[in-house]
């Protein structure tokens, strides 16, 4: 469990002449971003773990995050919270953009890839608590009014996301606040904001704000009408070369998340180009776009990716790529 400790640090200045602590993460050394907000009046507490319960912890927390299932607060171990997916799936939880205050696929796509990690459906869990909401935009389309008391609440966000996304059973208080816990190891530092403790606390709340995403935007595209020529877009086979081996072979390969085994062979390259133009749920244009409905012996379903997390254009690259290599 990552532990944090606390040194004041007193900055007098004209406006505040005042002083608070910021928080550090023993590992790398940087400062709060909810510390700086909460100095200046912005209220946290709703969000933050309840470490009164028996058994939570961060640590746990990010067991149940990447495998599914931890240690009970009275011995023993929990059973598998899902079947068919774990939190980390779906999600980094790693820093994936470039510029924390704006939408970019293809700024995405290139960070993640340099950094080695892939290139997923959800948002990254880095900065999660720091969001004001949650299941934005076109969301509702999908979850419907369920995604009302989760658009507010961190905890209700953590809970869809296990029965509906996961498709698995909701958590139990122990666990809920643990997964909490982890993601309050994941929150934005000064540095993420390429600011200094200086300039940071002369500036207002929302001039901070405006340099991180408050929500991640969702907006639900339809495939290309003519799924045989595709969009039109001139496709660029190297960028549709980083998508499948960051996205495509993360869930494909060797059938990890999926009973479609995909991998680097001419055979998957020409099964992908075949399919492409249909209707089916092997058609990259129909999964990427609509998603892949449950299939019978398994609830489990794969999620679309959305307009900012990838665009029309990086779909045409990805078909270039298939293409290519069929």
């Amino acid at each position: 469990m990552i532990r944090y400790y606390s040194i004041s640090i007193i900055l007098v200045t004209l406006i505040l002449g005042a002083s608070f602590t910021f928080t550090y993460d023993p590992e790398t050394k940087q400062k709060s971003v909810i510390d700086l907000l909460e100095s200046k009046g912005v209220d946290y507490s709703e969000k933050k773990p309840n470490f009164s319960i028996n058994g939570v912890s961060a640590e746990v927390g990010k067991t149940l995050f990447h495998s599914g299932f931890a240690p009970k607060p009275n011995g023993g171990r929990s059973s598998k919270q899902s079947k068919h997916f774990v939190c980390s799936s779906c999600h980094n939880v790693e820093r994936e953009d470039p510029d924390l205050s704006i939408v970019d696929a293809q700024a995405r796509l290139e960070y993640t890839n340099n950094k080695g990690i892939p290139f997923l459906q959800g948002t990254t869990m880095y900065g999660a608590v720091n969001r004001a909401t949650y299941y934005n935009g076109d969301y509702e389309k999908k979850y419907g009014d369920l995604v009302y008391p989760a658009r507010k609440s961190i905890r209700e966000a953590i809970q869809l996301c296990a029965t509906e996304c996961a498709q698995g059973r909701a958590l139990k208080d122990w666990e809920l606040e643990s997964i909490l816990a982890y993601l309050w190891t994941l929150e934005l530092k000064l540095e993420d904001l390429d600011l200094d403790e200086k300039s940071a606390m002369n500036m207002g709340v929302e001039g901070i704000q405006s340099k991180y995403l408050q929500g991640a935007p969702a907006t639900f595209i339809p495939p290309p009408d003519d799924r045989k020529n595709g969009s039109g877009l001139i496709g660029k086979p190297e960028n549709g070369k980083l998508i499948y081996e960051n996205s495509c072979l993360h869930c494909h390969y060797k059938g990890k998340y999926s009973f479609l085994h995909l991998d680097n062979s001419k055979l998957s390259f020409k099964h992908l180009k075949k399919t492409m133009p249909k209707y089916g749920r092997h058609s990259i244009y129909q999964v990427i776009r609509w998603g892949v409905p449950t299939k019978s012996g398994k609830s489990s379903y794969m999620p679309q990716y959305t307009e900012e997390k990838m665009s029309d254009q990086q779909l045409a690259d990805l078909r270039s790529y298939i293409e290519s290599r069929s």
